[in-house]
């Protein structure tokens, strides 16, 4: 089992910033991708940005220009930096990682999720 624990987000005014965290923890695995991804109330979950083990990124093109994925390897985390924030933004925001424990089969996880609000 792996667990996923993320820190950040909150309330910030158009135009500001926010940093978001998520470290992975568990036993006899290994990451090959990393990111997040969001949800509005009735939406659809949607990526945000996700970075393979290899350093592939791919980003929404909403936020292309304003957010900035990262990872540390060797603490198996994940950042998102985000800037430029719109109101449209606003959304639930959760840690996405698809793991290895030793062989080719992977499994998907989740983050608990965390709040980002983006006021006008």
């Amino acid at each position: 089992q792996v667990q996923l624990v993320e820190s950040g987000g909150g309330l910030v005014q158009a135009g500001g910033s926010l940093s978001l965290s998520c470290a992975a923890s568990g036993s006899r695995f290994s990451i090959n991708a990393m990111g997040w991804y969001r949800q509005a109330q009735g939406e659809q979950r949607e990526l945000v940005a996700l970075i393979t083990s290899g350093g592939r990124i791919r980003y929404a093109d909403s936020v292309k220009g304003r957010f900035t994925i990262s990872r540390d390897n060797a603490k198996n985390t994940v950042y998102l930096q985000m800037n430029i924030l719109k109101p449209e933004d606003t959304n639930v925001y959760y840690c996405y990682a698809v793991v290895s424990f030793g062989s080719t089969s992977q499994f998907n996880y989740w983050g608990q999720g965390t709040q980002v609000t983006v006021s006008s």
